[in-house]
């Protein structure tokens, strides 16, 4: 402990640039925090500052140890502050990045405010990619495959995607017996934010050019187009399921959209996680419990 209050004296002496604005700051003398930081540097065998009357620089050495004494107590820091969460309720602030698909994810988020009513949420809605060290972000719910090494994650659930129009429009434009006769109908495609791409339909439509029809990068949008008659849209199983049951969409062609998409959350691997990311994790997958969303049949 002597030497981790050595180290906190040399960085705030590198902070201020002087003795005395360290000695004013911790109640010394500026001689006694000379003294302190010449017996560092006679226990290092290094220099740490270019000393002058008027001026205080560090050297190239004590550049570099100052990188490391900051991130020493930056660790410090967090311990101090895993044991202190440890021994109440979870709290303080959790920024998580989550897809804009509507409907799932948020009764899920109000039961564990209600849960867990210490923890501040900070909730980002988006289809983008994000990166969650460098966006700032202590976790991100994704779909797809996933090769960042430097994350751990955590299956939460798989879904179906249904081509689904509405009563309406079958009866104007026929009901579709095959993929090939997709290309015949209106087309509410899906535009990923992050490439640019359009969104696949079944494999079965690869190299069907695109019909005459709507591009946007809404679930909502295409959800309330679909029910107006305006086309066909291919959408998560789970985004339509309160339509479907109602009548207000039909589900086709569903022998040929078996193939299903999974939902996982990650976060940076480290060996010191905050009870409040621990505990939303374990919340996130007990809630889901693995399920799939639209199975078939």
């Amino acid at each position: 402990m002597d030497s981790l209050g050595g180290i906190a004296m040399f960085v705030q002496v590198a902070d201020s640039g002087s003795f005395s604005a360290t000695g004013r700051l911790l109640g010394l003398s500026s001689s006694a925090v000379g003294k302190s930081v010449a017996r560092m540097e006679a226990r290092l065998g290094a220099r740490l500052f270019q000393r002058s009357t008027r001026h205080l620089a560090l050297t190239d050495e004590g550049e570099k140890f100052l990188a490391r004494c900051k991130r020493i107590l930056a660790e410090v820091a967090a311990a101090e502050r895993e044991l202190g969460e440890s021994t109440g309720a979870p709290s303080g602030r959790l920024r998580i990045s989550l897809p804009r698909y509507s409907g799932l994810f948020e009764p899920v988020i109000a039961a564990f405010m209600l849960a867990y009513p210490a923890i501040e949420l900070d909730l980002d809605f988006s289809d983008a990619l994000v990166n969650i060290v460098s966006d700032g972000f202590d976790a991100a719910v994704r779909t797809g495959e996933l090769d960042d090494s430097g994350l751990t994650r955590r299956k939460l659930c798989t879904f179906r995607r249904l081509l689904v129009a509405s009563p309406a429009y079958l009866a104007r434009h026929g009901q579709p017996g095959h993929p090939a006769d997709l290309a015949q109908h209106q087309r509410l495609h899906y535009r990923f934010p992050a490439t640019g791409r359009l969104e696949q339909w079944p494999l079965t439509m690869e190299g069907t050019p695109p019909a005459p029809g709507m591009v946007c990068n809404s679930v909502e949008m295409r959800v309330h187009l679909a029910v107006q008659g305006q086309g066909i849209a291919y959408l998560p199983a789970f985004a339509v399921q309160r339509e479907l049951a109602a009548g207000q969409l039909i589900s086709l062609l569903n022998e040929h959209t078996q193939q299903q998409t999974g939902f996982w959350l990650l976060w940076p691997a480290s060996r010191h996680m905050p009870p409040r990311l621990r505990v939303f994790i374990d919340f996130l997958v007990e809630q889901f419990q693995n399920r799939t969303f639209g199975a078939w049949p």
